[in-house]
């Protein structure tokens, strides 16, 4: 797909909103039950980038970055920062924060992911995006050593081991992700007298499957 891989200036998205969206087909027979199902294995985000935005600055900083991706055409990579860490916002990340799976002495590369719990349901979520330094694996009760005992693809989020992990060894990892998205509209529309007065341009972002 078509991808710089930038990310949106941090600062702008901080104080952005948003979140995961979900899309589910209801139908309800006639005896007033519902029927419901989902076409989507995982969910889609969306965000509001004009929020973030507290001066003219901010706003030039934007449409250079918009103008870079000729719009909606190049996806980039957005810091949500009410979810970009494998563990939670009051925890320090650890090798052993999400698990991947396990070894069986023949497989060599497992894709990074987060797992969402709620009582006894989850939810795993695919992460493509992991950030630069960021990332911490786990084998069993020891943590690898990037560079030496694995390499992680930045652009896809899968993690390839120097050899093979022991059978029955536990994979995990910890790490900071981004959100591949893009502009989820093919205009700015922008005042500087409105934004003086207070009000904020709205800029759509949207998640895109890669």
């Amino acid at each position: 797909m078509q991808f710089h891989d930038v990310r949106f200036p941090a600062a702008l998205s901080f104080g952005s909103v948003g979140g995961p969206e979900r899309r589910t087909d209801v139908v309800t027979i006639s005896n007033g039950f519902e029927e419901r199902n989902s076409p989507w294995a995982h969910s889609r985000r969306r965000y509001d980038a004009g929020v973030g935005m507290r001066s003219l600055d901010d706003v030039e900083t934007m449409i250079a970055f918009f103008e870079a991706r000729y719009g909606q055409l190049f996806a980039f990579r957005w810091k949500d920062w009410s979810d970009y860490r494998s563990c939670k916002p009051s925890l320090d990340i650890t090798a052993f924060d999400q698990e991947l799976g396990t070894g069986d002495d023949e497989q060599m590369q497992f894709e990074i992911a987060k797992t969402y719990r709620s009582g006894e349901y989850s939810y795993t979520r695919p992460i493509k995006k992991p950030v630069a330094g960021t990332v911490r694996v786990g084998l069993g009760s020891d943590e690898a050593q990037e560079g030496t005992d694995f390499t992680v693809d930045l652009a896809t989020g899968v993690i390839t081991f120097a050899t093979p992990p022991a059978m029955g060894l536990p994979i995990t990892a910890g790490f900071e992700f981004d959100v591949p998205v893009r502009f989820d509209t093919g205009s700015i529309q922008t005042s500087v007298a409105s934004f003086q007065a207070g009000e904020i341009p709205t800029v759509p972002i949207i998640e895109v499957r890669v």
